[in-house]
């Protein structure tokens, strides 16, 4: 079975925030293809207007860490194109810090209040526009470094990790609503936020992982029927959920 075996993109609508360029440019395009309609949302004004235009879509300027730009991005979903059916919670950036001397408070807020926040934020934007459609599909983008330790960018670990704890309280308590909500953990995928190390991991022949194998992954999470899950991409593997141990309990 294709990796979209399980997934008819006609009629669908598919919000995806961080949507002009890197992952969210690439699912955009994918989705379209499958026959979904598409409204990124991002900063990038230039660039998400272009691809909007080149998908037949909606551009909104959307940054995720304001409320009131979520809730809008989701309203032209719904007066533009009917509705929505997927919200694909993929803006981010990296976290620009340590805790020692190098701590930088004002980077601490902001890739807090996009990679964390930003999520928190679309999905209660989004909840009412899903139930509306009887249930959809809730993927944010996490990272590998929310299932290992990143001693590389510890903030960065943290509100990936955070966000991974969200969507596995969320997939439970949303599920009986038809609403499913997952985690797609890529490692160093080839976009904008590995600009700065990518010279270093290609020197030590760290694996890059191609953007494509990322929309893969995507596809496969809507094919799929579990909620509440981190699925991993790496290089050389097929993604698939984490197997979370379970924690000890009391004697």
């Amino acid at each position: 079975m294709s990796a979209t075996g399980g997934f008819d993109g006609n009629g669908k609508v598919a919000l995806i925030t961080g949507g002009s360029n890197g992952i969210g440019a690439a699912v955009a395009r994918r989705l379209v293809r499958e026959g979904a309609r598409v409204v990124l949302a991002d900063v990038d004004v230039d660039a998400g207007t272009k691809l909007a235009e080149e998908l037949d879509g909606a551009f909104v300027r959307c940054d995720v860490r304001e409320p009131a730009d979520s809730e809008a991005a989701v309203a032209t979903a719904v007066e533009r194109f009917g509705g929505l059916d997927i919200a694909f919670l993929n803006a981010g950036i990296a976290g620009g810090g340590g805790v020692g001397d190098d701590f930088d408070l004002a980077a601490y807020r902001r890739a807090m209040g996009v990679n964390l926040d930003g999520v928190f934020f679309g999905v209660h934007a989004a909840l009412p526009a899903l139930r509306a459609r009887g249930g959809g599909n809730i993927i944010a983008t996490a990272s590998m470094a929310a299932l290992t330790a990143t001693p590389f960018d510890p903030v960065y670990g943290a509100n990936k990790a955070a966000v991974v704890g969200l969507v596995r309280a969320l997939g439970p308590t949303l599920g009986e609503e038809g609403i499913r909500v997952n985690a797609l953990c890529p490692s160093f995928a080839d976009t904008d936020i590995i600009a700065s190390m990518k010279g270093h991991l290609q020197e030590t022949g760290f694996p890059i992982l191609d953007v494509a194998d990322v929309v893969e992954a995507f596809m496969r999470v809507l094919a799929a029927d579990g909620t509440g899950e981190a699925w991993y991409v790496v290089p050389g593997r097929p993604s698939e959920p984490f197997k979370f141990r379970g924690v000890p309990g009391p004697r």
